[in-house]
């Protein structure tokens, strides 16, 4: 049953039997100001988005908005759909529930990017890891890969056999976002993807993969080299179904040492970016990882398109910063860069969130900018604020 998700604001029938009421159509707030979307379409050659645009490097008319975690907790119409779908891979495998909450942050405040709404551990029971997301817990491996005699039960992954989910999801949100709308895949990288296989679950020391690292530096990246190899198909099979950016995210990549990150982080990062770009080199690539301050130069020599930015760096440094990065490896052009307000700007006043908006913005410059937050929306955002940073961005020209 497919059902558009731009009519269908509450999934809030039976499980497989969904309601829609024709009042709720329209976002809380406003409808999507469409003139906005317009203005930029209307001044492509192309029906390319703005925000591909943007994140290939050309001069655009406005700076694109979109917000790491914009599907979510911090949305009232996400709250009502837990209480029907009580479990993450629920809400984010079966595609009507998918479809409808990775819209609503489109839907109620007009971003330039949809992003498939989703986790970065989805795609390990395709590689032979069976995993569950708890609520108070997170995410849990059911049978961690800490031994040789483990890692031989991963798996070669096929992603049209085990994702067509995913493919799914895709491919309804390439045709309900509105035109000049983005709509983007992303993936976890192995390091951060192993923290989880090797410690079985969140971890706040990661003690037994960084003593892996010393102890079994082999069987550490054998994992790593399965998952690149597995990560790298699946985020090109995004592409395929109708991603038209990927993020790749290497969350936990920022607690490790500068020889720990170029061994066992860097060299798999590019593997996965290697054959996206060897399979479809206009497709954008962006890499984010927390606290990664220290990690820029790094992230830029990889290739990637994009530097998604955490707050704690200030963005004109970061622009230079990436260029000295990619020039340090041979790669011409300054490189794009993503971000970065502090989250927790937007529990300020309206003025405050303009003024360090404006102040990114005016750094960051024309060209090869994607406007985002440093880290992903807090949940206890109000939804007022979200649509107002969102707007702010969307009003600001150079």
């Amino acid at each position: 049953m497919k059902i558009s998700c731009l009519s269908l604001p509450f999934l809030l029938g039976g499980t497989n039997a969904f309601t829609y009421s024709s009042t709720n159509q329209h976002s809380k707030f406003h409808s999507i100001e469409t003139s906005l979307n317009a203005e930029a379409a209307a001044s492509s050659d192309d029906d390319t988005p703005l925000l591909i645009r943007a994140a290939r490097g050309e001069t655009v008319e406005r700076p694109p908005v979109w917000m790491m975690r914009q599907a979510g907790r911090h949305i009232a119409e996400y709250r009502e759909l837990v209480k029907k779908f009580p479990t993450f891979r629920q809400r984010s495998e079966i595609p009507d529930v998918a479809v409808e909450i990775s819209m609503q942050p489109v839907r109620n405040y007009g971003t330039d990017g949809c992003i498939l709404f989703s986790d970065i551990l989805t795609p390990l029971p395709g590689l032979g890891v069976e995993f569950d997301i708890l609520e108070k817990r997170g995410p849990v491996v059911q049978q961690p890969i800490n031994s040789w005699d483990a890692l031989k039960t991963m798996k070669k992954i096929d992603s049209d056999k085990e994702f067509a989910f995913v493919g799914e999801i895709l491919g309804r949100l390439r045709e309900e976002v509105p035109k000049g709308t983005a709509v983007m895949g992303f993936v976890g990288c192995p390091y951060t993807l192993a923290t989880y296989l090797v410690e079985g679950q969140t971890t706040r020391d990661y003690f037994k993969i960084k003593t892996m690292m010393g102890e079994e530096p082999k069987l550490l990246h054998a994992i790593l080299q399965n998952l690149a190899d597995g990560i790298g198909d699946y985020a090109c099979y995004q592409i395929e179904q109708g991603a038209q950016l990927i993020q790749i995210f290497d969350s936990w990549a920022g607690e490790l040492s500068p020889w720990a990150y170029d061994t066992f982080a860097a060299p798999y990062q590019k593997m996965i970016l290697d054959k996206v770009k060897e399979k479809h080199p206009d497709v954008p690539t962006v890499i984010y990882i927390k606290h990664s301050g220290a990690l820029l130069e790094r992230m830029a020599a990889t290739g990637v398109d994009i530097v998604s930015l955490d707050w704690t760096v200030d963005m004109a440094e970061g622009r230079d910063r990436i260029e000295a990065g990619r020039s340090k490896v041979g790669l011409p052009g300054r490189g794009g860069v993503q971000g970065n307000l502090d989250p927790a700007i937007l529990f300020a006043d309206d003025n405050t969130i303009k003024e360090q908006a404006h102040d990114i913005l005016r750094k960051a410059g024309p060209t090869g900018h994607v406007m985002n937050l440093g880290h992903g929306i807090e949940a206890a955002t109000s939804e007022e604020k979200a649509d107002f940073f969102v707007k702010t961005v969307q009003a600001f020209r150079h």
